[in-house]
């Protein structure tokens, strides 16, 4: 079986078992990292060796940057502190426990247990944005969640680098030259983020092609990645910088129709990129396990083991943060929702996975790197049991704790603000009537737009109003149908072109998609 037989093979895997999560509401990663494990234990599938670059360069980055813009900067602005302490100490300290666990039961040195505890400290954004897109949670928990991942990437680094270091050259580890690889990688990431999504916008301001948009929208996270690495800084780093500053800028760079195309296009190569990705965490497990010495086949205590320690110093963490900060607002009972969801969605995922590959498989002395396999394999191993334990029982926790914002809510903010928006319009309207600016007709068709639109809005606002808006989207969904039936009546009958019939195809397809779900 060819490499490409083998890679057009999991994409298909992977696209069906998401779909078929998606059909039955199911955690995505979680479904296709069991799929991926079935597979991989079937007799006739062959080893699955991945390579470092194909995760780092190829896949992390556009996963990255779709996670980044999806945050707010003004609600990451509220949360900076939490999410500080979180990036700081809590991967410090999940790296220093599970360095502890691992050498006491596992044969790994101290110096190579501190390698695993360093790959594992961290969440993973990738993981925790796919988890929380099917879940309600108030803007500020998601914010604090994603953004943790996002922003803890700079100190697993730091603490990866040394301790592979210390691991290889068997030296001894120098706080002063962790402090500045930590200011080296931070700093110049953000920097060269910084710099990319500045150099994006000048150019985006000047560009109309759609088809030209989406290609530098492609290509924006790879540029990041690619020159933050070449000078030797964060490329994660430089990415989520990078997508958080156009995320909060894309809209004013383009116009409504780009900004449609970009988001489906994107769309598409994130759910790709997703699915497989998870697949493969599950297709890897039995390669490595096959791998493993004589003395490592422990490994099956050793990973429930890791991600039960991982796991407890996040509660352990989490919980006193949460209280502290809510003993410094004022609350006179300590709530354990918010920190619960916290704790609990804080999974593992592509990050670790890319880290552990990049190990070396020498020693500087040419010798091969003692239980290089064992690391990956509690690494893969780890990252499958969280996502499959945590991502499964996520939403339950979520609707345990009464956090998670009821649809109703939603669906009220979003009325209203629709109805503010017409209003304004409404407003500006008028100054053109009094204006005389446009012909008499056009204004009055477009005063009886928007005063449908504010009669729909208050309608759907008001909870005990009937709803109406179903039913006119039914309607209108199967008027259009009858549309698009005519339209391709007419284009058999050779009453119109190929080209014709495709632009007023594309009419009626953007009016049904603004129907919504």
């Amino acid at each position: 079986m060819t490499g490409l037989t083998i890679v057009l093979l999991l994409v298909v895997l992977a696209t069906a078992v998401a779909t078929g999560a998606r059909h039955w509401s199911l955690p995505a990663p979680s479904l296709l990292v069991v799929a991926g494990l079935v597979v991989g234990l079937l007799p006739w599938v062959p080893d699955i060796h991945v390579s470092p670059q194909v995760i780092s360069v190829l896949v992390l980055p556009p996963l990255l940057y779709a996670s980044a813009e999806e945050m707010s900067g003004r609600e990451l602005r509220a949360v900076w502190r939490p999410v500080a302490i979180l990036a700081f100490g809590l991967v410090l300290a999940s790296a220093l426990a599970v360095g502890m666990v691992a050498s006491a039961l596992t044969p790994l040195s101290a110096s190579a247990a501190f390698v695993l505890g360093a790959v594992l400290a961290s969440t993973d954004p990738v993981a925790v944005t796919a988890l929380g897109r099917r879940l309600s949670l108030p803007p500020r928990v998601q914010v604090m969640v994603q953004a943790e991942s996002l922003f803890n990437d700079a100190t697993s680094l730091v603490l990866f680098k040394v301790a592979v270091g210390t691991a290889v050259a068997a030296g001894a580890v120098s706080i002063p030259s962790a402090a500045g690889q930590f200011v080296l990688l931070a700093g110049g990431g953000a920097l060269v983020g910084g710099s990319v999504a500045g150099a994006v916008m000048l150019i985006r301001r000047r560009t109309e092609d759609p088809v030209l948009e989406t290609v530098i929208a492609l290509i924006t996270p790879y540029a990041s990645y690619v020159l933050a690495e070449e000078l030797h800084t964060s490329g994660v780093t430089a990415v989520v910088v990078a997508g958080v500053i156009l995320g909060g800028t894309g809209h004013r760079l383009t116009n409504a129709p780009i900004r449609l195309q970009v988001h489906a296009v994107y769309n598409t190569v994130v759910f790709l990129l997703e699915s497989v990705i998870f697949a493969l965490i599950g297709l890897e497990l039995p390669t490595l396990v096959r791998q493993l010495a004589a003395d490592e086949h422990g490994w099956p205590l050793w990973v429930p083991a890791v991600a039960a320690t991982v796991l407890a110093v996040r509660l352990l963490w989490v919980f006193p943060l949460s209280a502290l900060m809510q003993y410094r607002r004022g609350s006179s009972r300590i709530s354990w929702r918010v920190p619960a969801v916290m704790s609990w969605a804080g999974t593992r995922g592509v990050m670790p996975l890319a880290a552990a590959l990049s190990i070396p498989l020498t020693t500087h002395a040419g010798s091969p790197l003692p239980h290089r396999p064992l690391i990956l394999t509690l690494t893969t191993g780890v990252v499958a049991l969280t996502l499959i334990v945590q991502g499964f029982t996520l939403a339950p926790v979520v609707r345990r704790s009464g956090i998670a914002l009821e649809p109703e809510h939603t669906a009220r903010e979003e009325a209203e603000a629709r109805l503010r928006l017409a209003r304004a319009a409404l407003a500006e309207l008028e100054q053109l009537e009094e204006l005389e600016a446009a012909p008499e007709t056009a204004l009055k068709q477009a005063r009886r737009h928007l005063e449908a639109r504010c009669r729909q809005a208050d309608a759907d606002a008001d909870e005990s109003a009937p709803r109406d808006a179903d039913a006119y989207s039914e309607i209108r969904r199967a008027l259009i149908a009858v549309e698009s039936g005519e339209l391709q009546r007419l284009y058999e009958a050779n009453r119109i072109s190929h080209l014709t019939r495709r632009r007023l195809q594309r009419t009626l397809d953007l009016e049904e998609a603004g129907l919504g779900d």
